[in-house]
């Protein structure tokens, strides 16, 4: 409907400081980017606290293992006197010294397989050498000393500790994803 009344059909011009001005005034900047620049330096803060925390603990990690391959290296150490102490006394005393057999070898397909019998072929398979050229770290004890002795397309050698502390020795290097994947 329409008024009838003129009076209240016509509105009054607004004037700038009234309060109704004030409230229906749009803000220079939108709530959404306020909310979004808040977040984004809370995100920012969060993120700078969690790398000091990883970087403290990778130090600490790191100093970790330092400590450790230090007393390993004590360890070699004395074990190499100990053993060079021992050959000395024996020869002293007209003996022979006997030194420890070795715990690890390293052992590497030379040959194929053409014309090969089927227990070295399976020795091969139980090693993982299904290759040419292809090598593993095994760990000796009597089963697996007759198997490299028997098997004839592979060449094996015992390994030292200089050998296995190369950078070649992590088994990340060696293709292997877990411990677990050595025979």
């Amino acid at each position: 409907k329409m008024p009838t009344d003129k009076k209240a059909a016509v509105k009054k011009p607004v004037k700038k400081g009234d309060s109704a001005t004030k409230a229906k005034r749009v803000p220079a900047v939108p709530e959404t980017a306020l909310k979004g620049k808040k977040a984004a330096i809370e995100a920012r803060a969060k993120r700078l606290r969690l790398s000091v925390l990883r970087r403290r603990k990778e130090r600490q990690k790191r100093m970790a293992v330092f400590k450790k391959a230090e007393k390993y290296q004590l360890q070699y150490e004395s074990m190499a006197k100990s053993e060079l102490q021992k050959a000395r006394q024996a020869k002293k005393h007209s003996n022979f010294y006997v030194p420890a057999e070795a715990k690890v070898a390293f052992v590497v397909r030379i040959r194929g397989i053409n014309g090969l019998h089927p227990k070295p072929r399976k020795i091969l398979q139980l090693f993982r050498m299904r290759q040419i050229n292809n090598g593993v770290f095994l760990k000796l004890n009597k089963a697996t000393s007759t198997c490299c002795a028997s098997s004839s397309p592979t060449s094996c050698g015992a390994t030292r500790t200089s050998s296995l502390s190369g950078p070649c020795s992590t088994s990340a290097a060696l293709g292997a994803s877990t411990a677990s994947e050595f025979p």
